[in-house]
């Protein structure tokens, strides 16, 4: 299963240029099965979403330009159901985290779609919110869980800590040869992040670096490729 996290910010790319179908071109070069995008238009999810014959589901975060606007999960499989939580800090732009869960073959992968602050004090309340009991620490939920998106956190914060207590953690160094996912072009940062249940088994990882995806977003798409033990979700 190919899952892929890509902050497209707003479709803009670094030629100043705002186009959906350079996303979506991008994005059918990945191939990927699950696809977790933040920062997008309705518009623009309903266009790339046509173009590569997936489903999708927004979950709004504020209104931009009378368009809905926040983070977006495609997918290959049915999506049964979804779900947004409000992430927003008094005084910061509105944040959210979408849930997605999707039927695969008889059972239910729950996708997390986070996108989180860039202030210091508003990502530890952000963490807090992110494992309370009615978010991913939820009972309710079946397994397994994956959490994914820009997390804006390019030091171990406590929404780090919190997250790597309860999940796994994807270590970018051992599969990159760096540490750095952000900007593209010249990576200096990383923010992109992919934690996970064990019953997924993270076989590759991949930081898309074309030339198209290099000039498509101030992000890089980061894929990762998984193996999913059924007896161990079971």
């Amino acid at each position: 299963m190919r899952v892929v996290t890509y902050n497209v910010h707003k479709c803009r790319g670094l030629d100043g240029r705002t186009s959906a179908a350079r996303i979506a071109e991008v994005l059918a070069e990945v191939n990927a099965d699950v696809i977790a995008l933040q920062e997008m238009l309705e518009h623009q999810a309903e266009a790339i979403a046509a173009g590569l014959d997936l489903a999708y589901v927004l979950g709004e975060n504020r209104r931009y330009r009378g368009h809905a606007y926040g983070n977006v999960v495609l997918s290959r499989f049915p999506i049964r159901s979804m779900r947004n939580y409000d992430l927003s800090v008094h005084g910061r732009e509105q944040r959210g985290c979408l849930r997605a869960d999707l039927q695969v073959e008889g059972a239910v992968l729950h996708v997390f779609n986070v996108h989180l602050g860039t202030a210091y004090i508003e990502r530890r309340l952000q963490g807090r919110k992110l494992l309370a009991p009615e978010l991913l620490n939820d009972v309710a939920l079946e397994r397994p869980r994956i959490v994914l998106g820009d997390f804006n956190e390019w030091t171990r914060g406590l929404a780090t800590r919190l997250l790597r207590q309860h999940l796994q953690s994807v270590d970018v160094r051992l599969h990159l040869q760096r540490s750095r996912t952000y900007p593209g072009v010249l990576p200096f940062l990383h923010l992109d992040h992919i934690y996970y249940d064990p019953a997924l088994h993270l076989e590759r990882l991949a930081l898309w670096r074309t030339r198209k995806a290099l000039l498509a977003s101030d992000h890089l798409p980061l894929v990762g490729e998984f193996r999913w033990e059924r007896t161990a979700a079971a």
